[in-house]
């Protein structure tokens, strides 16, 4: 869940030392071979295998599906829309996506994010049943299934909370907590003790994650639905989380699932030290996605070029999950000021290093604006039709742009290497940029242009279009691109 965009990640530590401290179990790739750790020796990077080949489809369940915005009252019949889902796993993979990347399905009061019951499925989604089934039908078809794991606090709804509200300080309850109970015995009032809370919303209350029972039931609940099928989890709000709990939860859930895939959502702060510290495998960058559109907005595609010299030390450590678009933001189609623009932040979601995550409707360039206000996340969770087939016309450039994701989504197949492909910029100005994307099985290049005007841009080893709509001439060193006005081009080199 995000409120706000926070600065930029802090700059990875120096060569020769991890980026950060190694939490329990964890591997860390080291910056020089002469290093040595504080501990243990550790190797390789911790992700599992698998992910080098995911490309994510991310869905805001509830809204998806078309759920009512608050939970079903007691004894209303459990509504199975789940199957909803089931009937666009075909359209995942026709797009070329791999993993099915899904919003909170758990039981909640309201938007998804505000937990009852994390060991239920949603009745306004389903039940068990309907979950096993969805989970049966992706990995019939290869798809692997995320979940979306609200750890950093619950609904003020929540029976823990209600229950500690209810017994008192010394009840078992209140130690899931961080409440304030007044140290003279003088009574709370009618609404309890004031209590520790996320970003100022009273109804997600934060947990105490240095309680054991606290550490228990994620260990539990993490555990219940990888046993159920689940692949892996993103971690809501991860960036609100010591790392020292999740170093103590993880290895535990890692123990019965050693393949589980485990990526946290960060806006800001020291991005590896999640991973080294906290033992996660990945973390959000949001630090690429703004420097996307906002490169391209403000015609300076420096500021993408600095982005893409950091985005590179991450690789050092771990391999981001990457995004243009999600749940929590205003859509790109929305976010850019030239709709050109768009097939740029596709090419580049798609020619750099990391997990590509698409949001669903990005594929068919839908347009909604995240507001500042309650039920301001609304527009950008809108309901699907039943069919693939009906949401080509969600949007004026949708078959276009779904078409343009298949593309540059099959360039990123046919080279899994890109995964953790190393970036170096081979020409910037404010409206151009070419980069390389180099690993041990191939090299690509990127030009984006912005320019109202074409440009030759040089284009060293290049031998071939692979997506967009550059002109190719000359040979090996001499190569040049010529890109029309607003641009861009991925080619091939030798």
């Amino acid at each position: 869940m995000i409120r706000r965009p926070g600065p930029p990640a802090s700059r990875p530590g120096p060569a020769g030392r991890p980026h950060g401290r190694a939490g329990p179990g964890r591997r860390v790739r080291w910056a020089d071979d002469d290093a040595t750790p504080d501990g243990p020796a550790v190797t390789a990077a911790a992700r599992p295998a698998w992910v080098r080949h995911a490309i994510w489809w991310q869905v805001a369940t509830l809204g998806f599906v078309g759920a009512e915005p608050t939970a079903l009252a007691a004894g209303e019949p459990v509504r199975h829309r789940l199957g909803h889902l089931v009937a666009w796993l075909d359209h995942l993979v026709e797009l070329g996506a791999s993993g099915l990347l899904l919003g909170p399905v758990f039981a909640s009061s309201s938007h998804g994010y505000d937990t009852t019951d994390l060991l239920a499925v949603d009745p306004r989604l389903g039940d068990d049943a309907d979950f096993d089934t969805l989970v049966r039908e992706a990995h019939a078809r290869g798809v692997r299934v995320l979940l979306d794991g609200v750890f950093n606090h619950v609904g003020s709804e929540h029976p823990m909370f209600r229950a500690a509200l209810a017994d008192g300080p010394g009840s078992a309850a209140a130690q899931w907590f961080h409440l304030f109970w007044p140290d003279d015995g003088t009574p709370v009032g009618p609404d309890g003790p004031e209590y520790a809370h996320f970003e100022g919303h009273r109804t997600l209350v934060t947990l105490d994650h240095a309680s054991p029972a606290v550490r228990d039931h994620v260990v539990e609940v993490m555990c219940h639905w990888l046993d159920r099928g689940a692949d892996g989890w993103r971690l809501d709000a991860a960036y609100a989380v010591p790392n020292d709990f999740w170093a103590a939860v993880l290895p535990r859930v890692r123990e019965r699932h050693p393949d589980a895939y485990v990526v946290g959502e960060v806006i800001h702060g020291d991005y590896p030290s999640f991973v080294t510290e906290g033992g996660l495998d990945s973390v959000t960058e949001y630090e690429l996605w703004k420097a996307v559109w906002s490169s391209l907005n403000d015609r300076n595609f420096h500021e993408l070029a600095w982005t893409l010299g950091r985005h590179d030390t991450l690789l050092d450590t771990f391999v981001p999950l990457t995004f243009v678009g999600n749940h929590d933001v205003t859509r790109i189609a929305s976010k850019l000021d030239d709709p050109r623009h768009l097939p740029h932040t596709v090419a580049a979601l798609m020619t750099l290093a990391g997990t590509p995550s698409v949001y669903y409707g990005d594929e068919y360039a839908l347009r909604a604006v995240k507001e500042d206000r309650a039920g301001g996340d609304d527009a950008v969770r809108p309901e699907f039709p039943a069919t693939p087939q009906e949401a080509q016309t969600l949007a004026a450039q949708g078959p276009e742009t779904y078409r343009l994701h298949q593309e540059l989504i099959g360039v990123r197949r046919r080279h899994p290497w890109l995964h953790d492909a190393r970036t170096e910029v081979l020409h910037v100005t404010d409206t151009a940029v070419v980069w390389r994307s180099a690993g041990g099985e191939g090299c690509l290049l990127t030009a984006l242009s912005t320019d109202d005007t074409e440009l030759t841009l040089e284009a060293p080893g290049a031998t071939q279009l692979l997506a967009g709509a550059g002109r190719l001439a000359g040979a090996g060193a001499q190569a040049r691109v010529t890109l029309d006005p607003h641009g861009w081009a991925v080619l091939a080199v030798a």
